[in-house]
């Protein structure tokens, strides 16, 4: 039986990949929408542990062809990222969750080995646009509340970011992983915890041609 679905599913592509019209030379603009799963990694903290959460992105994104097999495709995106956090912090435990939409401008460059399938990876500037923090449980919580406030966050964040998109005509599905080069504290001056962004996205999108 799984033969027979592999057989079935082989077929099934290498149809699709000869009746499809092969588009890749032409610019494309499209709109996308998902999910991002983040945590952060790189962390400095006095017992400063995390654990994932997932947010969404959404936004805009261009093809521009370099040719059938390269291409350039630039997108800005608001992305929600975050984690639950746990540590030690002015003499007590806290924990907390923290929440932080970015205005992200990944610049990637794709290559296209055929008409479906985009391999792309490049760097990534954002920018961070609100950061929210949720005490859940802490001695001296105030205290603690008022050294988050008061951290010195950068709000310009360069990472980087690599992927693929499975592109079916109009409809494209998008995978991508990325990482942050540059942590969360401004002048490295602050007590509350350092730390680097990770994340993974998946995504669904509708291109104009």
């Amino acid at each position: 039986m799984k033969k027979v679905l592999l057989f079935t599913a082989l077929i099934f592509s290498t149809a699709f990949l000869s009746n499809a019209q092969d588009n890749r030379d032409e610019f494309k603009f499209g709109v996308k929408a998902g999910a991002t799963l983040s945590n952060v990694w790189d962390t400095k903290g006095e017992d400063f542990n995390a654990d994932p959460r997932v947010g969404y992105t959404a936004g805009l994104n261009l093809e521009i062809p370099l040719g059938q097999i390269f291409g350039i495709h630039p997108e800005v995106l608001i992305t929600q990222k975050g984690f639950k956090g746990s540590g030690s912090l002015l003499g007590s435990n806290y924990s907390y969750k923290r929440t932080t939409t970015y205005l992200e401008i990944p610049l990637l460059l794709a290559l296209k080995p055929n008409q479906v399938i985009s391999i792309v990876a490049g760097p990534q500037f954002a920018y961070l646009l609100m950061e929210r923090n949720q005490f859940e449980s802490s001695l001296g919580s105030f205290a603690q509340e008022e050294e988050f406030k008061q951290d010195n966050i950068r709000k310009n964040m360069l990472g980087f970011v690599g992927g693929f998109d499975l592109n079916f005509d109009h409809i494209s599905v998008g995978a991508r992983v990325g990482t942050d080069f540059q942590s969360n504290r401004g002048d490295g001056t602050s007590d509350t915890p350092r730390y680097k962004n990770v994340w993974g996205q998946l995504t669904l999108g509708y291109r104009f041609f």
